[in-house]
C-alpha cells in the first residue's frame, strides 16, 4: 500500500473512532510538501527547527529538519516564521449573516462551528474552509432570539418534552453536530443581543426587552433535550447571559455556555458549573460592554473551569477571522498564559469536538496549518493576517518566497 494510502486509512480510522461527525475526508493524490520552520506550535507545545511533512491532504511526519535530509518531496521553507495549526472558531453565525467562509479561511480560522443559522452537515476542509453546525437555536414560543431575528433559519420554538425531543432528533438527522438552546430573557446592561445582536453595533439603542422578559425553556423541556442529546451523540451549549438562565442550564445538565455570561453570576452557580465540567465559549471581545463578562472570566477560570476559544464571527465588531483582541482577552481576564490561550483555539477545541487530531500537526491530523512571520506567543495581532493558510493540505494563500513549486 503506498505510503499516502495508509495514512489515509489510518486517519478515517481513528477519526471515526473517536468523532460523533464526521470530518470530511481529503483527497488522495497531492503532491507531498515538506514546510520547514523556525518555530512549530503542534497544538500542544512550541517546538524550534522542527519541520512537518504532508502527503495526500494530512499530516504524515513532524520531526527535526534534518530527519528530511534526503526526502524527495517538494519544499516550503518558511524561514524564521511559525507553523501552527489552523485555528477553530467556536462560536459563529456564518450562513446566517452571510460572512464570506473564504475571507475566514485566508485570515487563519480553518474551522468553524455555526450555532444558529440554517441546518446543513459538515462540509469544506479540502481547500475550503470546514464548516460545522448547530441548525436554529432551540427556544421557547417568543423566546430569544425570535423577538430580535425572526424564527427563520435562526430559531425552533418547543412547548412541551415531546417537541423538544422530535426538534432534536430533526437537528441531528440534519447534520448538526451540537444542539442550542436559548435561555436568555435579555436586559442585561451592555448586552449585545440587546441592542440587535449581529446586526446593529450601536451600543446606546434600548433594548426591547427593558419591560417585559423573553419567556424561557422551562428545566424539564431543558433537561428533555439535554437527554435526546446525549442520546444521539451530541453535546448541548446553552446561550445565557444572566444567572436565571445559568441556573437552568446548570440543574438541567447543560454541557456549554456558549458565551461568557454577560451579568454577573453568583459563586455558588459558577462552581456547581465547573464541578459538572460546563465548558465555556469566551466571545469576550464581543462581550466587551457587559457589566459582569470579565469578572465571570476571571472566577470560573480560578475556579478550574475551561474556558474555549470563540469570538463570534459575525458580530459587527469582530474580524473575519481569528480575533487577536479575544486572544489577549483571556490573557488579561482569565489569566491564561499565551500557549494556553493557543491550545484553546487549536488542540483543545478539537478534542472537545471529539476529534482529537483536529487542531493539532499531529501523524495522521488533517493539514490545515497557517504560518506567520515571528513568534504569535510575543504578538497575536500578526495571526490575524496569517502569511501562509493550508487546508486540507491545499494552499489557499502563500506570501512567503517559495524554495520549490508547491501544489
Amino acid at each position: 500500500m503506498k505510503t499516502h494510502s495508509l495514512i489515509k486509512l489510518l486517519l478515517f480510522s481513528t477519526l471515526t473512532a473517536f468523532a460523533s461527525f464526521p470530518i470530511i475526508a481529503q483527497k488522495t493524490g497531492q503532491t507531498p510538501v515538506l514546510i520547514h520552520a523556525a518555530h512549530v506550535f503542534d497544538g500542544n507545545n512550541m517546538r524550534t527547527n522542527t519541520s512537518v511533512l504532508v502527503i495526500g491532504g494530512v499530516v504524515a511526519r513532524i520531526d527535526a529538519r534534518e530527519a528530511f535530509k534526503f526526502s524527495s518531496a517538494k519544499v516550503l521553507d518558511l524561514g524564521d516564521a511559525t507553523l501552527l495549526p489552523g485555528f477553530i472558531e467556536l462560536h459563529a453565525h456564518l450562513a446566517f449573516q452571510h460572512i464570506p467562509a473564504d475571507t475566514v479561511l485566508k485570515h487563519g480560522i480553518t474551522t468553524i462551528r455555526d450555532v444558529g443559522g440554517p441546518l446543513h452537515p459538515p462540509y469544506g476542509g479540502d481547500g475550503s474552509l470546514r464548516v460545522l453546525a448547530s441548525g436554529p437555536i432551540i427556544t421557547a414560543p417568543g423566546g430569544y432570539p425570535i423577538p430580535e431575528l425572526g424564527a427563520e433559519n435562526i430559531a425552533i420554538a418547543v412547548a412541551t418534552e415531546q417537541q423538544a425531543r422530535e426538534a432534536v432528533r430533526t437537528l441531528v438527522n440534519g447534520g448538526a453536530v451540537v444542539i442550542k438552546v436559548a435561555l436568555e430573557p435579555g436586559g442585561e446592561a451592555g448586552a449585545p443581543w440587546s441592542s440587535h445582536h449581529h446586526a446593529d453595533s450601536d451600543p446606546h439603542r434600548k433594548t426591547s426587552r427593558s419591560k417585559k422578559p423573553w419567556p424561557l425553556l422551562s428545566e424539564h423541556i431543558v433537561k428533555a433535550i439535554v437527554d435526546e442529546a446525549h442520546q444521539q451523540g451530541r453535546k448541548v451549549t446553552a446561550h445565557i447571559g444572566e444567572a436565571k438562565g445559568a441556573k437552568i442550564a446548570i440543574d438541567a445538565g447543560i454541557d456549554e455556555w456558549a458565551h461568557v455570561p454577560c451579568d454577573i453570576i453568583p459563586d455558588a452557580l459558577l462552581k456547581k458549573a465547573v464541578s459538572q465540567q460546563v465548558k465555556t465559549i469566551t466571545t469576550l471581545d464581543t462581550l466587551s460592554k457587559c457589566t459582569g463578562a470579565a469578572r465571570n472570566a476571571r472566577a470560573f477560570a480560578a475556579l478550574g473551569g475551561e474556558l474555549l476559544y470563540g469570538a463570534e464571527i459575525a458580530h459587527p465588531d469582530i474580524p473575519w477571522g481569528i480575533d487577536a483582541q479575544e486572544l489577549m482577552a483571556m490573557i488579561h481576564l482569565a489569566n491564561m498564559q499565551p500557549i494556553e490561550v493557543l491550545r484553546s483555539a487549536t488542540s483543545k477545541s478539537g478534542r472537545y469536538l471529539n476529534s482529537p487530531l483536529l487542531g493539532t500537526l499531529q501523524p495522521g491530523a488533517p493539514a490545515d496549518m497557517i504560518a506567520v512571520q515571528g513568534d504569535p506567543v510575543h504578538s497575536f495581532k500578526i495571526l490575524e493576517y496569517p502569511d501562509l493558510v493550508m487546508s486540507g493540505g491545499k494552499v489557499v494563500l502563500n506570501n512567503f518566497e517559495r524554495s520549490g513549486d508547491m501544489p
